[in-house]
């Protein structure tokens, strides 16, 4: 008797979650979205991370199309520092310690962008915005799979279709 009892609601449970995540998937979707934008870090801390976004964000700003807050870059860059770039770790290291002096001690996201700017200016000559600006422009049009490009915006700006299908560009060459 019991056992037919909870294979009665094994099933309807089933059937019931079936339903509720039908009727949900769009927003289930957003969520899931939302959760790869807020997602953990490998080499960056929250706090470093941050500065570094709002560095790419001022090197690739959004104006009608998307940036680098847009594309995720941050995600591509602290994927890069544990993977191929592994040789950047102690100059992105010594440039996010050394960041505060340049921002009166405070954390360069929460700075206005003008004063973003105007410590970006500062620094453009080192080895850490530099690393973090050849980073940044990798972060945009580097395969999504590598983190960054985000749902293919830095693709779709410069018009790259990833479809691998090729098409002569002028039509046939067929001899005739």
């Amino acid at each position: 008797m019991s056992d037919s009892r909870r294979n009665f609601l094994l099933k309807s449970f089933s059937a019931t979650s079936a339903a509720w995540l039908a009727a949900n998937w769009p927003a289930e979707v957003a969520a899931a979205e939302k959760a790869q934008g807020m997602g953990a870090f490998t080499y960056l801390t929250r706090e470093q991370a941050a500065d570094v976004d709002a560095m790419a964000a001022q090197i690739y700003p959004t104006t009608d199309t998307p940036g680098a807050r847009e594309a995720q870059v941050i995600y591509f860059i602290d994927l890069a520092l544990v993977t191929f770039a592994q040789d950047k770790q102690d100059i992105c290291a010594k440039g996010l310690a050394d960041l505060p002096s340049h921002t009166g001690g405070k954390a360069f996201a929460t700075l206005p962008s003008n004063q973003q700017i105007a410590v970006l200016t500062s620094i453009e000559k080192t080895p850490f915005f530099k690393a973090v600006r050849d980073l940044t422009i990798m972060g945009m049009f580097a395969s999504p799979q590598h983190g960054g490009n985000y749902k293919k915006v830095g693709w779709t700006q410069i018009g790259y279709d990833d479809s691998l299908n090729f098409r002569a560009p002028f039509g046939a060459y067929d001899k005739a």
